[in-house]
């Protein structure tokens, strides 16, 4: 038997209000990030020469360091060795002369000199280091002062993925951007009651003049074992390290932000 059936309901058909606007209004748009004062390491070409590059055009004032070269356009050229203490502490007087004191420091200065361990010298192995972890010390110790007086600073570490991963020919350079995580996570602890964020990028293989010279089957080869199936673009970097420096990232501190396509993940 069937039971009794509910009424038929209704096709309500909404009707527009003749003076309702035909389309609905346009959100507003982000209020920009607040414009700070930046220091990057390492500014002259590559990942470093990105950053300060994409700061800028973000509307931050931005000096950047370097040995050789030029700096882009609309950034601020201090020439600086960070393995000599004393050109670290020049560099830092003219930005604060010229821009004001450093609220967002990016330590992108590195270099490389491979070779196997058997055969790897104690001074390639100094010289690594010396550059890619004790100059990213130097820079962090000088930019940390005025962050803590004014309660407010982002430290900024570029990494890379062979820091976590290794790589067979170059125990220096992934060494000294292990080390790297180790000193923000220590960083973020002691100043993060003063409002000091320092993070880690961990760059993969990016499109730079370096992998330009490793030709077009070995960067194949590299592409392959990356999920995404590229390398990435130095503005994949930028745009992190935009990020990172900016209000929206106020509450992350002692991260790992790996910009690589998958190569490293878990770890």
């Amino acid at each position: 038997m069937v039971g009794p059936q509910p009424p038929p309901v209704a096709n309500v058909r909404a009707v527009t209000p003749p003076d309702a606007p035909s389309t609905p209004p346009t959100a507003p748009a982000p209020p920009p990030a607040t414009p700070r004062t930046v220091l990057v390491t390492g500014g002259s070409k590559g990942i470093g020469r990105g950053v300060a590059s994409r700061l800028v055009q973000a509307g931050h004032r931005v000096a950047a360091t370097y040995r050789s070269g030029d700096v882009p356009d609309g950034v601020l050229g201090v020439r600086c060795d960070i393995t000599v203490p004393e050109e670290v502490e020049a560099a830092f007087t003219r930005v604060e002369a010229e821009l004001g004191p450093v609220e967002v420091l990016v330590a992108n200065a590195g270099i490389t000199r491979d070779g196997l361990l058997m055969r790897m010298s104690d001074d390639d192995w100094h010289t690594v280091l010396d550059t890619n972890l004790t100059g990213a010390f130097r820079v962090a110790r000088r930019a940390a002062r005025p962050m803590v007086r004014a309660r407010f600073g982002r430290i900024i570490f570029i990494s890379s993925v062979v820091g976590q991963l290794g790589s067979a020919g170059q125990v220096n350079y992934a060494a000294s951007k292990a080390g790297l995580v180790g000193m923000a996570r220590s960083l973020a602890r002691e100043l993060g009651s003063r409002g000091v964020t320092a993070n880690v990028l961990a760059p993969g293989f990016i499109e730079t003049d370096m992998t330009a010279e490793l030709g077009e089957k070995t960067v194949a080869g590299y592409a392959a074992s990356i999920p995404l199936g590229r390398l990435g673009a130095v503005d994949d970097v930028a745009g992190a390290v935009e990020f990172l420096a900016g209000d929206a990232a106020g509450y992350i501190t002692g991260a790992l932000l790996p910009v690589d396509g998958g190569l490293g993940m878990g770890h």
